[in-house]
C-alpha cells in the first residue's frame, strides 16, 4: 500500500475540535469533529502527517516595530520586548517562541513575536504533531480587516494589514453574538497598538459564523467600518509553517518505554533459550557414552551464548539511557519543581550526563539561591543525588550561582 501524503490539520472550531484533511493540490476537506474541552481527548487520528495549531487563547500575540531590517537581529529584539513586557518562555520547555514579519520600510519593520504558553500534557493531542502553528494563520483573509469569530465557545479577534496577521487576542465572550464586552477588548488592543506605534486601520469588519442567529448590532454601533457576516472559511495550511515545538515529554516516554519492552522479551527468550540447553546438556552429561554429543552440542551453541553475554552488556550500558529515571527531560523538570516561584531565579545552564549534574543560573536576591538549594536537596524526586550547592556570587545584577550533584555509586 503506497504511503499517505495527505496533511492533517487539528485545529478548534466554534465548539468543537475539528480534524481537515489537506490532500496535494486540493482543498481542505472536514475529516471529522469532536466534542471535547481537550485535544488530549480525541482517542482516534487519521493516518499521515498531523499539524497541530494552538487556539488563539493558548499564547500570546506580542507585536513591535523594529528600527532595522536585518532579520538576524528580529529574534534577541523580540526576546527583549518579550522580557520588558513581564513574560519569560520556560527554557525546559521547547521551543515556545516564534516571530512572523508584518510589513518592511527601508529604515524599520513591523513584526508578530508569538508567546506560546507551556502547553500541559491535556492540551497536547495523543498523536505526536509533524508540526505546530496558530489557528489564526490558518484561517486566511485579504486586505486591511477586523475579523471576529468563536473557538470552543469563546470569541476571538485578529486585525489584519494586507492580508497578513497582525494581532489576534481571546477574550471572555461566549455569547452567539458578539457583544459590547468584545467590542471593548478590541478597543484596549486597538488603543495598545497605537501606543506602540503600530497604526492599524482596518477598512472593513468580517464575522465569521455558521449560525444563523449571529447578530453584528454592537459592531455596526461601535464602529464607522463595513461589517459583514459570513461562514468561516476553509483552513489552510500556514506557510511557511511556524517554528514552534514544545517538548512532548509523553511522547518520550513511551518511545522509551517500548523500545525497553522489546528488549526485555529479547532477554526473556535468550534465557528460556539458554535453560533449555543446559538442561538438555545435563542430561547427556550423566553419561559416558553422550559426551561427545554433549560436547559438539555446546560448540554448536557457543555463538548463541556469546551472543547473549554480548546482549547483556549492552544492556547495562543501556540502562542510563533507557531507565527513565535518567532521562534528562525528567531530570531538568524534577530540578524545575525545586525553583522558588515568584523570586525571579532562571536557570542559564544546565548540563546532565548519566552521573552528574551541573547547573548555573542567576536570581535578583541571594535567599532564592539558598532556598533553590535547599529544595533540591530536600526534593523526594531527585534522593538519588548527593548535592554540593555553591555559595551566592554577588553581581552587577544580581547574584549568580552554580550547584553539581553526583550518584554515589557510576554503576546502577
Amino acid at each position: 500500500m503506497a504511503k499517505s501524503t495527505s496533511k492533517h490539520l487539528l485545529i478548534p472550531g466554534e465548539t468543537e475540535w475539528e480534524i481537515w484533511s489537506i490532500a496535494p493540490n486540493q482543498p481542505a476537506t472536514l475529516e471529522s469533529s469532536h466534542p471535547v474541552k481537550f485535544a488530549s481527548e480525541i482517542e482516534k487520528f487519521p493516518a499521515g502527517d498531523l499539524i497541530f495549531l494552538f487556539p488563539i487563547q493558548a499564547f500570546t500575540a506580542l507585536p513591535l516595530r523594529v528600527q532595522t531590517t536585518d532579520a538576524a537581529l528580529f529574534p534577541d529584539l523580540a526576546t527583549t520586548h518579550t522580557e520588558r513586557l513581564g513574560l519569560r518562555p520556560d527554557p525546559l520547555a521547547g521551543q515556545l517562541t516564534d516571530i512572523f514579519p508584518i510589513s518592511t520600510t527601508s529604515e524599520e519593520s513591523t513584526l508578530l513575536s508569538v508567546v506560546l504558553r507551556n502547553p500541559s500534557s491535556e492540551s497536547l493531542p495523543s498523536k505526536s504533531p509533524k508540526a505546530f502553528d496558530i489557528s489564526a494563520r490558518a484561517l486566511p483573509t485579504s486586505g486591511n480587516t477586523l475579523t471576529l469569530w468563536r473557538e470552543l465557545d469563546h470569541w476571538v479577534f485578529a486585525i489584519h494589514h494586507q492580508g497578513k496577521l497582525v494581532y489576534c487576542q481571546a477574550t471572555s465572550s461566549i455569547g452567539i453574538s458578539p457583544d459590547a464586552n468584545l467590542v471593548r477588548e478590541i478597543r484596549i488592543a486597538t488603543t495598545q497598538l497605537s501606543l506602540q506605534g503600530i497604526q492599524v486601520k482596518p477598512d472593513k469588519a468580517i464575522v465569521w459564523s455558521n449560525d444563523e442567529a449571529t447578530q453584528t448590532t454592537e459592531l455596526s454601533k461601535a464602529f464607522s467600518i463595513r461589517v459583514e457576516i459570513t461562514t468561516k472559511p476553509t483552513p489552510t495550511l500556514p506557510e511557511p509553517l511556524s517554528q514552534l515545538l514544545p517538548a512532548d515529554v509523553r511522547a518520550a516516554r513511551r518511545a522509551a518505554q517500548k523500545r525497553q519492552n522489546t528488549l526485555l522479551a529479547v532477554a526473556a527468550l535468550a534465557i528460556f533459550y539458554i535453560g533449555a540447553i543446559g538442561y538438555f546438556s545435563y542430561d547427556l552429561w550423566k553419561t559416558h557414552s553422550t559426551t561427545k554429543q554433549l560436547t559438539a552440542r555446546e560448540k554448536e551453541i557457543a555463538p548463541s551464548v556469546e551472543k547473549f553475554v554480548i546482549h547483556n552488556n549492552k544492556w547495562d550500558e543501556l540502562e542510563y539511557a533507557i531507565s527513565s529515571e535518567y532521562n534528562t527531560m525528567d531530570i531538568l523538570l524534577r530540578i524545575q519543581k525545586c525553583i522558588p516561584p515568584n523570586t525571579g531565579l532562571r536557570l542559564k545552564t544546565a548540563e546532565i550526563s548519566a552521573t552528574n549534574i551541573r547547573l548555573i543560573g542567576e536570581a535578583p536576591q541571594s535567599q532564592a539561591v539558598t532556598q533553590f538549594a535547599l529544595n533540591l536537596k530536600k526534593s523526594n524526586e531527585l534522593l538519588n543525588y548527593e548535592w554540593s550547592p555553591g555559595p551566592p556570587q554577588q553581581t552587577a545584577v544580581g547574584w549568580e550561582f552554580t550547584h553539581t550533584a553526583n550518584l554515589p555509586q557510576a554503576t546502577p
